[in-house]
């Protein structure tokens, strides 16, 4: 019989070996409300040895009756940061990519996802989705008739948190890969 000290051993050893076949990557998602960022989420789970840590699913389940503004959206968040960073560290240490559903849209909050990244070695990408206000208010009114996101959020709700919204920039130095949206005119006609 196996003790539990070679258990573990023996546990981490095979960590140790995936890890050496597999090279973890942290793809961060930049995009305002409604700009596509889950659904890009759901292409990225799909790839090998990745998992999805979602804001929004957590916020709800934590804090749900905690948030009634902006405000308590932003403390919530950072608690929320602070509990979650040990274990996205240790997943991308153990080879496994991270697709942190978090927005990074501001340079604070990117900041905080390159200490994730660096403090492991783990490769990067931030998916900046360009996409005009039109379009995602457009899809946030879509979203919210069908209830089908974790929050509802209204369109002066969209208005003061894209205040906040900065895209990234070179001088920031992320692996970026941007992805721009069909003409405002053609998706708000199909909305309509």
């Amino acid at each position: 019989m196996r003790s539990s000290a070679s258990a573990v051993a023996a546990a981490t050893n095979y960590v140790r070996m995936d890890h050496k076949m597999s090279h973890a990557t942290l793809h961060m998602l930049c995009g305002k409300i409604a700009s596509g960022k889950s659904t890009l989420t759901t292409d990225l789970r799909q790839m090998p040895l990745t998992i999805v840590i979602s804001e929004d699913s957590y916020l709800k389940r934590l804090f749900e009756s905690e948030i009634n503004n902006v405000t308590d959206y932003i403390r919530c968040s950072r608690r929320l940061r602070d509990a979650i960073s040990p274990l996205i560290q240790d997943l991308l240490r153990i080879g496994v990519s991270v697709v942190l559903d978090f927005p990074a849209n501001t340079h604070a909050t990117r900041s905080w996802m390159r200490t994730l990244f660096e403090s492991t070695g783990a490769d990067h990408c931030l998916h900046f989705l360009d996409v005009p206000d039109e379009v995602c208010k457009a899809r946030l009114r879509a979203r919210n008739a069908t209830q089908t996101h974790d929050f509802v959020t209204s369109d002066s709700e969209f208005d003061q948190i894209t205040s906040y919204f900065v895209p990234p920039s070179e001088t920031e130095r992320f692996n970026v890969i941007r992805y721009e949206t069909i003409s405002s005119k053609d998706e708000l006609s199909q909305n309509s």
